[in-house]
């Protein structure tokens, strides 16, 4: 594990953001669990509604702000300096929760209302700088583990202040008071916090806020749309956000209707959730490498459909642990039937974790620094959108008499809907994080020189040529997406078409072969590196057959005459009498052999392109080999 996923917490850019958004969500949902459980005990009302209405309505007051006043946070946060934004809100914070707790101790509905809406605008004011703050704080080489420590601690403040917020209201006469105690002491430890936060200059000071929400909003969701990849990041992040609001919402009947459990067992699957979010953002840094593994987003999608369903099958009348009574968590967890579905829910928050922290961390990566937290404001406004179609949805479905169970199976089957074009938006990303996959259960993969591949911008890898699984290794090793050349005779493969075409592969062909494919090659080839992608050519122009390195072709040297970008040697050794080389003639023909052996990839120094010659680079392809 990397230095940034062991430490981050304790170190002094990150540790005082990390603790500020904690106590933030920690209050937000003690409060608002603390403010249900009131109006259910004291059937404290407005208008005539129901109990069960006015806690759908706080639900609503609490989220009005995101619609409102998002696109103004975000400009907000750009003009000015995150660091002294945070502690204001904060601030105002410390003030909310007074007014809160004289609200608990008062039984005053009006003031808690207000004091629930002025929290949500709060919020709102915090939401864009959470993230985009860390960017200015942490190298890129850390915002993925630091995006992926947020999200834990997110999670987990939600489950406890939650937990905490149910415990305290059931105290007798007491609990009030100590709702008021806790959550004003948490505010004031977030407000410390905010303010050891290290300065940060403002990003666009020239920026003029619009107070009137409606033309800052209009501007920001266009903002959103302006580049695909950002809007579809935000539309995955939202529909995450859909499907989680949803299941959270279904969890109390499905526990009451279906289960016949208790409370207890609603507090289980509270904590399973949360728990496997935050064990699922983790699980996601150390997937990922510290790094933007967008292929990891459709992979964790579908493990979400595929839990979602088994949840359908478990989730059914005749299958539930049924007991007389509501049964314990004792009793639930000792049924099969029990512990399948306690597993479902949590490893569907594990595929949740998992889909969410490359997207948090492709936000703060890719928009243009001045306009980071208007993006951020813009994915919360889009975010509320998809809540409050969830829970528009859940009463539609549940009008026209659809079960909890089934409304699993839908979601299961919508959410596959929503991979797919996940997919199609980074189909180079997923078959890269399927090729590491492949290549680490084959082989015990020591990769070097990474460093040597640069973070942007075109690049030429040349590697000697062994066996069929050269591409995959390579693919593996590379920190970015990489399209490489092959013979086109591959591309006649049926079954592999549709793979080499996602990947951007590029087919070649020898002059004498065709030499119309030849030259399509080398013109799309300078076009990937135009458009600033990493080509991967093997010079020798065939697999070798004795185990020794042919002489590389000049292709390479006309690449680089035509567009100058510079070429990076690679040596792959350890693959010479693999399954997939030519040692012990046709690959692929014997029993697999060397499963789990070491295979190492030595990646050397870019070489600049005035200085690239096919003799050179052999030259240095030999010595990463050690000849």
């Amino acid at each position: 594990m990397s230095y940034s996923s062991k430490h981050l917490i304790a170190d002094r850019r990150f540790g005082p953001v990390f603790w500020t958004q904690f106590f933030g969500a920690f209050n937000d949902n003690l409060l608002r669990n603390a403010l249900a459980i009131l109006i259910i005990m004291k059937s404290l009302t407005v208008g005539g509604l129901s109990s069960s209405q006015m806690v759908a309505l706080c639900g609503g007051i609490f989220i009005l702000p995101f619609f409102l006043f998002s696109a103004t946070a975000g400009q907000l946060a750009d003009k000015v300096s995150k660091s002294r934004l945070i502690f204001w809100v904060k601030v105002w914070e410390v003030a909310l929760m007074i007014l809160a707790s004289c609200g608990f101790l008062w039984e005053s509905l009006p003031i808690l209302l207000i004091a629930l809406f002025m929290t949500g605008l709060q919020s709102t004011f915090f939401g864009p700088v959470k993230y985009s703050v860390l960017p200015q704080l942490l190298q890129d080489d850390e915002l993925l583990s630091a995006t992926a420590q947020v999200e834990m601690g997110t999670f987990f403040s939600i489950l406890l202040g939650t937990v905490v917020g149910g415990l305290l209201m059931g105290i007798p006469r007491e609990g009030p008071w100590l709702v008021g105690l806790v959550i004003i002491g948490c505010s004031v430890l977030g407000c410390l916090a905010s303010s050891v936060i290290r300065p940060i200059p403002p990003v666009a000071p020239q920026l003029r806020i619009q107070w009137n929400p409606i033309p800052p909003t209009m501007e920001i969701m266009k903002l959103t749309y302006r580049e695909e990849s950002i809007f579809l990041a935000i539309l995955v992040i939202s529909w995450f956000w859909f499907l989680g609001s949803a299941f959270l919402s279904l969890l109390p009947p499905f526990c009451k209707e279906f289960l016949q459990a208790d409370e207890s067992v609603i507090t289980l699957f509270l904590a399973l959730f949360s728990i496997g979010i935050g064990l699922g953002s983790l699980l996601c840094g150390r997937l990922s490498r510290d790094r933007v593994e967008l292929g990891l987003v459709p992979t964790g999608g579908m493990g979400m459909s595929f839990f979602a369903f088994d949840l359908f099958l478990a989730g059914r009348p005749e299958m539930s642990a049924a007991g007389s009574g509501g049964i314990s968590v004792a009793v639930f967890l000792s049924t099969f039937e029990g512990l399948r579905i306690a597993w479902d829910l949590f490893l569907f928050s594990i595929c949740g974790g998992i889909v969410i922290v490359p997207l948090y961390t492709f936000l703060q990566r890719k928009p243009d620094p001045a306009e980071r937290s208007r993006i951020v404001a813009g994915n919360n406004i889009v975010n509320s959108i998809f809540m409050v179609a969830a829970a528009i949805l859940l009463v539609g479905l549940f009008e026209v008499g659809c079960s909890i169970s089934s409304i699993f199976l839908f979601l299961a089957v919508i959410n596959l809907g929503a991979v797919i074009p996940a997919y199609r938006a980074f189909p180079d990303f997923f078959l890269r994080f399927l090729c590491w996959l492949i290549a680490n259960f084959m082989y015990r993969l020591q990769v070097t020189g990474t460093e040597n591949i640069p973070s942007e911008g075109p690049a030429v890898l040349v590697s000697n040529h062994v066996s069929f699984v050269d591409w995959l290794l390579i693919a593996s090793a590379c920190p970015r997406p990489v399209r490489f050349v092959m013979h086109y005779k591959f591309f006649e493969i049926r079954l592999m078409r549709r793979f080499f075409r996602d990947g951007k592969v590029i087919p070649i062909a020898g002059i004498q072969e065709n030499p119309q494919i030849l030259r399509e090659a080398f013109l799309q080839i300078t076009e990937e590196l135009r458009r600033g992608q990493i080509v991967c050519l093997f010079p020798e122009g065939r697999i070798t057959r004795d185990g020794t390195k042919r002489k590389f072709r000049p292709g390479v040297e006309w690449i680089v005459r035509k567009f100058p970008a510079p070429v990076i040697p690679i040596a792959l050794n350890g693959l010479w009498g693999s399954f997939f080389s030519r040692k012990y003639g046709r690959p692929m023909s014997k029993p697999f052999r060397r499963f789990w052996s070491r295979i190492a990839v030595a990646i050397g120094k870019p070489v600049p392109p005035h200085e690239v010659s096919a003799e050179r680079l052999h030259d240095l392809v030999s010595e990463l080999q050690g000849e």
